[in-house]
C-alpha cells in the first residue's frame, strides 16, 4: 500500500500585482516535500507591476507551471478560472504572497486520507520583512488583534467552519460548483459553508503552516480589513446563524469610541474616557504581542492594532444591504454527494 504513487495535485493561485513575493510563493510550491505528480496554474488579473512577465519567466523557467487569465481580477473568478484550467484530484490553493512550509502538500494530502475531509486548512502565519510588516504579524496572530481564530492563533485540531486558504478533495469543488462569484471577499467561507450543508468535513491543522506577507503601509491595511469587516456583514446576512461576539467587538468599539468623542468634545471630558481606555487596552495588549520584536517594530503595533479594529468595525458598519440582497439573490444551494 505504501509503495503507492501519492495523488497528483494542482496549485491555484489568483494573482494581482503580487511582482514582490510571486516568485518566492512559487518557488515554495515547486520545492515541495512531495513524491507526487505537481502542477501550479497561476490566473492572472490585471496587474499594472511586473507581475505578469515574472509568471511569464516562471512558466518558460519550469513545464509544471502555466497561467491562465483573469480580466475581472477578481478572487473568486481567478480561482474558478484556475480550477478550470488544472486537472489533478487535489487542489491546493495558494495566495501570491503566502509561502508553503515545505511539507505543506504531504501532511496535507495524509490529512485528507486520515479525516475524510473535503477541505484541510492551517495556520496563516504573519511574517513581516520589515518594522511595519512585523508590527502587522504580531498584531495578526495575537488575540488582541484577531480573538480566537484558530487559523490566526493556532490551536487543536478539528472539524472547523472555514480555513486558511484550503487543500481540497476536487469533486468537492465541482460539486458545488466552485466559489460563487459575488463574493469579492469572504468567499472561502461561504464555499466551505456549502461544503458542510453538503455533510462534507472542514478539517483545521495546526501542522499545515503557510507564511503570509502582511499589507505594506497602513492605507493597506486600512482597505484589507474595511473589505473584511465589509464582507462579514454580508455573510451575516446570508447565514442568519453565523455571528458571534467576536464579529461584533470591533464594531462595537467604532460606535463607543465615535459616541465618546463626541461626548468628550461636546458635554463632558468623561466621554474620553472610552477613546483612551481603548488606547491603554491596546497598548498594553501589544506588549505580549511584540515580545521578541526589535523596538521599532513593537512601537507600530498599536497603530496596526487600531488600524485593523476600527477599518474592520467601519466596514461592517457600513455594509449595504443591497450588497447583501445582490449576494443573496445568487444563493447556490449545496449538493450533496450521490
Amino acid at each position: 500500500m505504501h509503495d503507492q504513487q501519492p495523488p497528483a495535485v494542482s496549485v491555484i493561485m489568483p494573482v494581482l500585482n503580487e511582482e514582490r513575493h510571486l516568485r518566492t510563493s512559487v518557488r515554495h510550491i515547486l520545492e515541495q516535500e512531495y513524491a507526487g505528480e505537481l502542477e501550479v496554474v497561476i490566473a492572472l488579473g490585471p496587474s499594472t507591476d511586473r507581475t505578469d512577465e515574472i509568471a511569464a519567466e516562471l512558466v518558460k523557467e519550469d513545464s509544471r507551471v502555466h497561467t491562465v487569465a483573469n480580466p475581472t481580477g477578481r478572487t473568486p473568478a481567478a480561482l474558478n478560472a484556475a480550477i478550470k484550467a488544472s486537472r489533478h484530484p487535489i487542489v491546493v490553493r495558494v495566495d501570491g504572497h503566502g509561502m508553503l512550509s515545505p511539507n505543506y502538500i504531504a501532511t496535507a494530502v495524509r490529512l485528507l486520507e486520515e479525516t475524510g475531509a473535503q477541505n484541510v486548512g492551517g495556520i496563516m502565519h504573519a511574517e513581516g520583512e520589515n518594522a511595519w510588516e512585523q508590527a502587522v504579524a504580531a498584531a495578526m496572530t495575537s488575540r488582541i488583534g484577531v480573538g480566537n481564530a484558530a487559523f490566526h492563533t493556532g490551536g487543536a485540531a478539528g472539524a472547523a467552519e472555514t480555513v486558511y486558504l484550503g487543500v481540497f478533495r476536487r469533486e468537492a469543488l465541482e460539486r458545488q460548483g466552485g466559489y460563487n462569484e459575488e463574493f469579492i471577499r469572504a468567499q472561502d467561507w461561504e464555499l466551505n459553508f456549502r461544503i458542510r450543508e453538503a455533510g462534507g468535513l472542514i478539517w483545521f491543522s495546526p501542522e499545515l503552516l503557510v507564511s503570509y506577507r502582511p499589507r505594506p503601509n497602513v492605507r493597506a491595511l486600512a482597505k484589507q480589513y474595511k473589505d473584511y469587516g465589509r464582507w462579514r456583514h454580508v455573510v451575516a446576512r446570508y447565514h442568519q446563524g453565523s455571528i458571534n461576539l467576536r464579529y461584533l467587538a470591533a464594531p462595537t468599539a467604532v460606535v463607543a469610541i465615535a459616541a465618546g468623542l463626541v461626548v468628550g468634545a461636546t458635554v463632558t471630558p468623561w466621554g474620553l474616557v472610552v477613546p483612551a481606555g481603548y488606547l491603554a487596552a491596546i497598548t498594553a495588549g501589544s506588549v505580549p504581542a511584540g515580545k521578541g520584536l526589535p523596538a521599532g517594530a513593537r512601537l507600530r503595533i498599536p497603530v496596526a492594532l487600531a488600524t485593523m479594529h476600527m477599518s474592520w468595525g467601519f466596514g461592517f458598519l457600513t455594509s449595504p444591504r443591497s450588497l447583501a440582497k445582490k449576494v443573496i439573490a445568487s444563493r447556490r444551494p449545496a449538493v450533496k454527494a450521490g
